[in-house]
């Protein structure tokens, strides 16, 4: 279902494992992009299809509740899901995300159930 995932987080390392939780939550055979933060996020939608985006709250140059508005906003991205991998630990800004169109929300550090979860909740949705 998820043919190819774009992974947005300013960390390497973050990205690493968010990679290998959804190849173990069964993503092993996605094509996965990557950008560090949301101005490559969108030159990679613009020029790719993507079939789901994981993405960090807190990068530089352009945050993920930016590229969460840009993609809801346009008529060509705004059904490709996401899911924002973040620390958040406040209920309201939890709820503000979902009512922006957040699919699922997984807190770090995250785990391949969590990832599962997530993935799972997206699919009955659609």
């Amino acid at each position: 279902m998820f043919e190819n995932i774009l992974i947005v987080d300013d960390s390497v390392t973050a990205r690493m494992m968010i990679r290998r939780c959804l190849e173990i939550a069964g993503c092993e055979q996605a094509n996965f992009l990557e950008a560090s933060n949301g101005v490559e996020a969108l030159d990679v939608l613009k020029g790719n299809r993507v079939d789901l985006v994981l993405t960090d709250l807190h990068m530089p140059e352009m945050n993920g509740k930016i590229l969460l508005r840009r993609i809801k906003s346009s008529p060509r991205l705004n059904l490709i899901p996401v899911i924002v991998v973040s620390s958040i630990t406040n209920d309201a800004e939890e709820a503000d995300l979902s009512t922006k169109g957040v699919n699922a929300i997984i807190r770090k550090p995250m785990s391949p159930m969590a990832v599962m979860d997530a993935l799972e909740s997206i699919k009955q949705s659609t």
